[in-house]
């Protein structure tokens, strides 16, 4: 199985395509929008995570799906794999959609937030519930936050006393690490950054226990 590639950009198509160029092999990937308009101009060195998959039954033709980042392929495999329906062409349009906020996509399934999926990511409400049914339990154990938002959240959380000792004590209660962050911060931005430690906790409780 290939990881990834690194070669120069031979070429670019309307189709959302391009070709890099590997020891004087060129290989053809297909990658969401997102990624495309990402892209460095042609004959610039780039690295593509990709993904082999086989067209057809026999699966007589392979081809290659391609990702700047490690999170946007996490999250197309795992839709891909696990959201009932969903090829590899379907997993692509819903990873493009995904693509705006790894984080805030991740803390939607799990708080159950169709609302979320529905108005900042363009899901159908029918989408967004099949999403949330297949995805809950999963994405808590994939990694796919993407870096820069990682890091904002670890910054912002470091340079807050409150958010701190309320993410150890709700850990402290049996909670996980992620679902105690996710629920202190909700909580938090949703009262303006003024709230109580005791409320904080208070609060993000019942924002777990009714998301559970």
């Amino acid at each position: 199985m290939i990881d990834y590639l690194r070669g120069v950009i031979n070429s670019k198509s309307s189709n959302n395509s391009l070709t890099i160029e590997v020891n004087n092999i060129g290989y053809a990937i297909l990658v969401p929008f997102s990624t495309f308009s990402k892209l460095p101009e042609i004959g610039n060195l780039i690295k593509i995570y990709v993904v082999e998959t086989a067209v057809g039954m026999y699966s007589g033709i392979i081809y290659f799906c391609g990702f700047l980042t490690k999170e946007e392929r996490n999250v197309y495999l795992l839709i891909k794999n696990e959201v009932p329906g969903t090829g590899a062409k379907k997993a692509m349009e819903y990873t493009d959609k995904v693509s705006k906020s790894f984080l805030d996509f991740k803390t939607a399934i799990i708080s159950k937030n169709s609302l979320v999926l529905n108005g900042t990511f363009g899901f159908t409400k029918k989408t967004a519930d099949k999403l949330i049914a297949t995805l809950r339990e999963k994405i808590l154990k994939v990694n796919i936050v993407h870096e820069e938002e990682k890091k904002l959240s670890n910054t912002k959380i470091k340079n807050n006393t409150i958010m701190e000792e309320a993410i150890e004590c709700i850990i402290a209660l049996g909670y996980k690490e992620q679902q105690a962050i996710i629920a202190v911060t909700n909580i938090y931005n949703k009262n303006n950054n003024d709230i109580t430690l005791e409320n904080l906790i208070k609060k993000s409780l019942q924002y777990l226990q009714h998301s559970a």
